[in-house]
């Protein structure tokens, strides 16, 4: 049966992704965009009062001039009077109307024949329009009062809502750091090896690919000891010729004896000096192997090879003289 190995988001990786603002910054953002947000729907509830307040007298005008024939409001040319009691019964009638319905004005008078009522006072209705009727006979009045602003105006839920969810967007920090930016170019560059040298199962791997070559315990120690040697001493040449410096065999000797306390061996320690080209030859074999399509980081893990006869040949050392600290990781030190 094959199995499907399912990966795991950690906080780690969503941070790597995502960053967010302060607590702070994102208390202050999500403040200021309820305040837009509220403006914004304050503006428009305004306008659609001031658009509903001139359609509602609008109306009443025209209702009144369709209805003034029938109204005995007078006639200056005929020198007759306003029926007082007339125009009252219909200004009554017309502001119930008018209530029930849900416009924000009421008729207050009509030829100054003023409307009294609880509903109409002051407080209720504290703006004042007055409109002149004209037609070929006479003249009529009209005052229309009408609701405050205020009464068209109230808090918006829609618009609390929405900034809410408005709030997580503007928490993420969409400028990016000189941080961010560094590692999201390291990010985009091909990993780089790194020799690991492995004392626990005495193989060397170079952290990138699956590739991990073993080496026998003599090879394994004594290139254990070398990198050390070379890390320490930057420098110090190490000819073919001359025997292995002391203090290269004593870190020798410390990795196999970490081999023995491993459990891989129980033999007397090796002779380091013995069998030198071999030693080196055998490392020389793992690393071509661990390294494949890395020659050129290759170079700094490598013992150089001796090159040409004679006198040139004994000026050689296998030394290393590229690495450093942060180019190794040695497990099971």
């Amino acid at each position: 049966m094959n199995s499907k190995s399912v990966k795991t988001i950690t906080s780690t990786d969503i941070a790597k992704r995502f960053s967010f603002k302060s607590t702070p910054r994102i208390v202050v953002n999500a403040l200021l965009l309820i305040t837009v947000l509220q403006g914004i729907s304050l503006v428009s509830q305004l306008f659609a009062y001031q658009a509903s307040l001139h359609e509602a007298i609008d109306k009443v005008e025209r209702r009144i001039s369709l209805d003034s024939a029938f109204l005995d409001v007078g006639n200056q040319t005929l020198n007759t009077p306003v029926n007082s009691y007339a125009i009252f019964r219909y200004i009554n009638t017309l502001n119930a109307k008018l209530m029930e319905e849900g416009y924000p004005v009421l008729v207050n008078a009509i030829q100054s024949v003023t409307y009294t009522s609880e509903e109409l006072d002051k407080a209720r209705y504290p703006r004042s329009y007055t409109t002149l009727l004209k037609n070929a006979e006479q003249e009529i009045e009209i005052e229309i009062v009408s609701k405050p602003v205020s009464h068209a105006l109230a808090f918006s839920w829609i618009a609390l809502l929405a900034a809410l969810c408005l709030v997580p967007v503007f928490a993420l920090n969409t400028r990016k750091t000189a941080k961010q930016k560094a590692q999201q170019v390291q990010d985009a560059l091909p990993p780089t090896p790194k020799l690991i040298i492995n004392l626990q199962d005495k193989t060397i791997s170079n952290g990138v690919t699956d590739k991990a070559v073993t080496l026998q315990n003599k090879p394994l120690c004594f290139y254990t000891a070398l990198v050390r040697f070379c890390i320490e001493n930057p420098g110090h040449p190490l000819p073919v010729h001359k025997d292995v410096p002391n203090e290269l065999i004593a870190l020798a000797n410390r990795s196999f004896g970490r081999l023995i306390e491993l459990g891989h061996t129980k033999r007397k320690r090796p002779d380091f000096n013995a069998n030198l080209d071999k030693t080196l030859s055998e490392i020389r074999a793992a690393l071509d192997d661990v390294f494949t399509g890395f020659n050129e980081e290759k170079e700094t893990y490598y013992p150089p090879r001796a090159q040409g006869e004679g006198s040139r040949s004994k000026q050689h050392s296998y030394a290393l003289p590229k690495i450093q600290l942060d180019d190794i990781e040695i497990i099971g030190n």
